[in-house]
């Protein structure tokens, strides 16, 4: 069973360049982006005339690229920067991923990926090759991963409140501001059709395959579905491009499109759900036809969850999200169909079993939350780990004995200290990782808040 594209374009790609272009004669530059740790956009733009050669021979981009905090600056201590004299490495454009930008006049994009020295494999920091690692590993057993990735963002008044705040924005036909929560309004959906239309239309045009859009639990809240796809990277690939997209058509409709994990204080976080399944051989649902397997998977899963948390949940703003009723677990779970669990086993046909995994935040980098949990899958089944009992009922009031760490410093300790994931995502990165976030967080703690003048001053 085969899965996924080429690596990336090379010179026998050219003709897709040439269609391109023949297609788009009023496209002039072309943004080339790499995904950094963060799942920030990095990259360059080059003119339309220079396609030929990047696809020939690449564009250099430097490695520290992937040393950066969230804030742009690089951190020397992850052993990227000068420490390898800040040296540049070859990104080839990925296939596919060649595409008009409809919300910006004369440009179209591509997503690029970084190559190691002798060109071969993906650079080990780039974070589509830690989850392609993650991918190889699993059809070295022949179990071939099918994913679908969902967001909830916010939108926002491009304007803040009397406090400097960010708020919920102005209804575009009643001219009402949003105050309440409405999961699953239609009318709201009515309210936003223009900026949904659009963003679905360029969804379809850039072949992101964005299913349905609805109304969240909070004012201004939505969550937007992408398609299950076989071909993993590429499904990262789309959720990333449709963040842009959602961004991009928020600012155009007056709005601003919020993926913090948890923009209000009194207001559900944004959550980022992946859902996961493995095919065998032969295209057939392993979770459905090998249960054992399906359960190691789960034992897995949640064994070492509280070691994945620094992934899950990338920054200081992540851990706010995690409160009791407010749509997220506090401890490793797991349940049928149940949405106060860490791990969801949504209801359906027997034939399309697969895990929802709730814990990640919409801030977070999905090539690495995927990849982590492909990685403590395939520790649960080559372990044979059995998963606790599941949870029915609310999960909010139980209590489990493995406690998540819920506080960034202890996460990234755990992160730290984890010999399963050293041993799976590999030293190096997990190297890297930590040192850039750990430095993040150094200089986060260390600024004074205005909630400190107010209380202790």
């Amino acid at each position: 069973m085969e899965q996924g594209r080429k690596k990336w374009m090379t010179a026998e790609d050219l003709s897709v360049a040439d269609r391109f272009i023949e297609q788009n004669p009023d496209i002039n530059s072309i943004d080339l982006i790499l995904f950094d740790m963060n799942g920030m956009e990095r990259g360059k733009r080059i003119p339309v005339c220079m396609l030929h050669k990047v696809i020939k021979n690449g564009v250099c981009m430097p490695a520290s690229v992937f040393a950066l905090d969230i804030t742009g600056e690089t951190v020397e201590e992850t052993g990227l920067g000068f420490e390898l004299g800040d040296g540049d490495r070859l990104c080839r454009i990925v296939p596919g991923t060649l595409n008009v930008t409809p919300w910006k006049e004369g440009v179209a994009q591509a997503v690029i990926t970084m190559l190691n020295r002798d060109e071969t494999q993906g650079f080990f920091a780039d974070p589509r090759n830690v989850l392609h690692r993650q991918i190889g590993e699993m059809t070295d057993r022949h179990f071939y991963p099918c994913v679908a990735v969902e967001f909830e963002f916010y939108l926002q008044d491009n304007k803040l409140d009397k406090n400097g705040c960010p708020q919920p924005p102005i209804m575009p036909v009643s001219g009402k501001r949003m105050t309440q929560t409405q999961v699953y309004s239609l009318e709201e959906l009515d309210e936003f059709r223009s900026f949904i239309d659009e963003v679905i239309s360029v969804c379809e045009i850039q072949d992101i395959p964005a299913s349905n859009i609805i109304a969240e639990y909070a004012p201004g809240q939505f969550e937007v579905n992408l398609k299950h796809s076989k071909d993993v990277l590429l499904a990262c690939d789309q959720a990333m491009l449709m963040k842009r997209v959602i961004r991009a058509i928020a600012k155009k409709h007056g709005f601003e499109a919020n993926f913090m994990a948890k923009p209000y204080t009194e207001h559900a976080g944004n959550g980022c759900h992946i859902h996961i399944s493995m095919m065998d051989a032969m295209g057939v649902n392993v979770f459905c036809n090998q249960p054992k397997v399906f359960e190691n998977a789960i034992g897995g899963i949640l064994k070492c969850m509280p070691d994945t948390m620094a992934v899950l949940a990338p920054n200081a703003n992540s851990f706010r999200r995690f409160q009791p009723n407010m749509f997220v677990s506090l401890w490793p779970n797991w349940g049928w169909d149940n949405r106060t669990v860490a791990v969801r086993i949504p209801s359906g046909n027997l034939e399309d079993t697969r895990i929802e995994h709730r814990l990640p935040g919409a801030d977070c980098n999905p090539f690495l939350v995927i990849g982590t949990i492909m990685a403590t899958m395939l520790e649960g089944i080559d372990k044979k780990i059995e998963p606790p009992e599941a949870i029915e009922g609310n999960a909010y009031d139980k209590e489990g004995e493995n406690f998540l760490p819920l506080s960034w410093p202890q996460a990234l300790e755990r992160f730290h200290s984890s010999e399963v994931l050293s041993e799976r995502l590999t030293p190096r990165f997990c190297r890297v990782y930590h040192e850039s976030k750990h430095s993040e967080q150094i200089h986060f703690f260390s600024k004074v808040s205005p909630l400190e003048y107010e209380w202790y001053m």
